[in-house]
């Protein structure tokens, strides 16, 4: 079976694989376990979760890694890698926010568990050329609708996915036509290699992206308007 039809039936009937089953699946996919048994309906174990992390830093990092381009974004994640992972104290729990209530099934619940398996809340993710207001409808009840493949491609790189994984899961039809909006999947990798790292790590993390990019702060949060999706090599 195809691992695109795999990664669809999970959405529909993943609670009957056990996590077992779904962690020796996440390493032949090279995909993380905690975004599988989400995908299929099972809790997330604590240990799979980011530790506690304060939201203003983690949309700094997300921020300054969104400005590197690719060779950057390899040295950055070699540099995230190497960082030792440290025993959490406690485990991460998603920003809450007054304008969403997230979906307790469905794939707004997935969207918003993968999103909350890399330390985001939908505040915290870099620009990824959605409004906020279309964010929150996605986590709420991501239904039908004309603009689900966009939306996707949009959440692709946050998530580090490849589009026809991602594409499979939210059961949309893939073409090798569509591309990442603004962030490939490069950018969500460093991202997935962060998760287990303690904020001060994230920090140093930050830091390291900012030097990398030579980015000049102005002092005022402003979003990449085009990204590095062109120069991506799974497109080129």
């Amino acid at each position: 079976m195809e691992r695109t039809d795999i990664l669809g039936k999970l959405v529909t009937n993943g609670t009957v694989t056990t996590p077992e089953a779904l962690t020796e699946l996440a390493s032949e996919f090279d995909i993380p376990a905690a975004d599988l048994l989400v995908i299929a309906g099972h809790p997330v174990p604590a240990d799979l979760l980011p530790p506690e992390r304060n939201g203003g830093l983690a949309k700094e990092f997300a921020h300054r890694v969104s400005h590197c381009d690719h060779a950057q974004l390899a040295e950055l994640e070699r540099f995230v890698r190497s960082r030792p992972r440290l025993k959490a104290s406690r485990p991460f729990v998603q920003p809450t926010s007054p304008y969403v209530t997230p979906a307790e099934s469905g794939l707004g619940a997935v969207l918003n568990g993968l999103i909350r398996n890399r330390g985001f809340g939908v505040r915290e993710l870099p620009f990824v050329a959605l409004s906020r207001s279309t964010l929150h409808r996605m986590v709420e009840d991501w239904g039908p609708s004309p603009h689900r493949r966009h939306q996707v491609c949009a959440m692709a790189g946050v998530l580090g996915w490849r589009l026809s994984d991602l594409f499979a899961v939210f059961g949309e039809p893939y073409s090798p036509d569509f591309r990442p909006t603004v962030l490939c999947r490069h950018a969500g990798r460093v991202f997935e290699a962060a998760v287990p790292l303690s904020e001060a790590q994230v920090a140093e993390c930050a830091r390291e992206a900012e030097r990398l990019s030579a980015r000049v702060s102005r002092g005022a949060w402003r979003p990449v308007s085009q990204g590095f999706v062109e120069e991506c090599p799974d497109f080129s």
